[in-house]
């Protein structure tokens, strides 16, 4: 308790910049619908935005665990929010200025801030917890606050532009993207004026003493899948959302449902707002339940969710705010409960057995998370090619394969490799 106290600024800091992930990387993903309107874009095109945000995770997630380790929490926290800054700024810049060059460009520089936040946030919560439990409990309520952060963009952002989506440009979302730059802002302050223990932080002498090692993660034949499978786990957790939304909004002539970007925000709210519920949940049975049981009946559950929204017909539907909703959206709502303790349990499942590799497995992973990028524009160009419901079954392959990892792929078979 004596030590929460003591770094209790910095850990609500942690806290707020958790929610900043979530929040901008969705954001992102929500400003498909805006960018597709006002650019006249294709829907593949539309997510350039998404897949700039998230290909800066394969360029950054290596060198963000070198500068972590190199430079500390602190430095790398104050060059995330700085990053963070310009990114979103260069995004409110495309709407005075009207660029679909300059919204990518903004989306690619708020990528690289949100990776190296992602690098810092989890241990930095960690050591401010003092580790063990109550560390880990930090990054818990840390999970919380982020699960909050990607409920409420889309929300926020589908008020902002209102019903009339044809008529939507990305100034409608200046208020969100103030919002975001004042936050970092002042997490900059006062992080630059917090004094964060440093316990992990490598000197030149012992970058000097190191001895090359024969093996690395990429030894383990249980990480090599388990990381294949964080790419297909991120680009399906981004592309239900993601797809759903220009699913609902774009008109019953372009193939789409023709509602409200409002109704639309509230059912993707809704998903991330599971998703919420969801690690809540795990939380409460994750230390009786293990991560293969959990990721095993989750991936059955989901596609089984999937199928049924590519087989369950548009003509059946229910009745919310003066519009008809066909049901099969439900089921990509409800695909959050399922997404949401995935992340955990797979990353549980590709270190374990691993001990001196894992940091490095850590950067490898952060790496792949481009694959929230990469399957939602492949998703969204099949929606271009075969319609929105049909690319639906490039997520059905993704939830088969994480199944195929949990059932198979997760077993350790290299145990003969040193690992102190």
């Amino acid at each position: 308790m004596e030590r929460k106290q003591k770094f209790i600024v910095p850990i609500i800091v942690m806290f707020l910049l958790f929610f900043m992930i979530a929040f901008v990387t969705n954001f992102a993903g929500s400003m498909g619908v805006i960018v597709k309107n006002q650019f006249g874009t294709s829907n593949a095109l539309a997510q350039l935005g998404t897949l700039a945000n998230f290909i800066a995770y394969a360029c950054m997630g290596i060198p963000a665990g070198i500068i972590l380790k190199r430079k500390g929490y602190k430095f790398t926290s104050l060059l995330a929010v700085t990053v963070g800054f310009v990114g979103v700024g260069i995004q409110f810049l495309a709407g005075p200025m009207g660029s679909f060059a300059v919204y990518v460009s903004g989306a690619l520089v708020a990528g690289f801030a949100m990776c190296l936040l992602n690098i810092v946030v989890n241990p930095m919560l960690n050591t401010l917890g003092g580790g063990g439990n109550k560390g880990n409990q930090l990054i818990q309520w840390g999970g919380t606050i982020n699960s909050t952060g990607g409920t409420l963009a889309p929300i926020l952002l589908g008020y902002l532009i209102g019903g009339a989506v044809s008529d939507a440009k990305v100034s409608d979302a200046a208020p969100a993207m103030i919002i975001a730059m004042a936050i970092f802002a002042v997490a900059f302050v006062v992080i630059f004026f917090t004094k964060i223990p440093e316990p992990h932080l490598e000197s030149k002498a012992d970058r000097a003493v190191k001895v090359k090692d024969s093996h690395s993660p990429l030894s383990f034949r249980h990480f090599v899948l388990g990381a294949i499978a964080i790419f297909f786990y991120v680009g399906v957790e981004v592309g239900i959302p993601n797809t759903a939304n220009l699913y609902m909004t774009t008109s019953t002539d372009g193939g789409g449902l023709g509602l409200g970007a409002d109704l639309a925000g509230w059912f993707i709210g809704a998903y991330w707002f599971l998703m919420l519920c969801g690690r809540f949940l795990g939380g409460v049975i994750g230390g009786k339940v293990s991560s293969k049981t959990m990721l095993s009946c989750t991936a059955l559950i989901a596609v089984a969710f999937i199928l049924c929204l590519i087989l369950i017909p548009e003509t059946a539907t229910v009745h919310l705010h003066g519009a008809d909703v066909p049901m099969k959206i439900a089921f990509a709502t409800l695909c959050g409960l399922c997404t949401s303790v995935m992340w955990g349990a797979i990353f549980n499942l590709s270190t374990e057995g691993l001990g001196k590799y894992t940091p490095m497995a850590s950067g490898i992973f952060m790496t792949l998370v481009c694959g929230g990028g990469i399957m939602t524009l492949l998703q969204n160009a099949l929606a271009d090619k075969i319609g929105y419901v049909g690319s639906y079954w490039l997520v059905v392959a993704g939830f088969a394969y994480i199944l195929l990892y949990a059932l198979v792929g997760s077993k350790n078979v290299n145990k003969d490799i040193p690992i102190e």
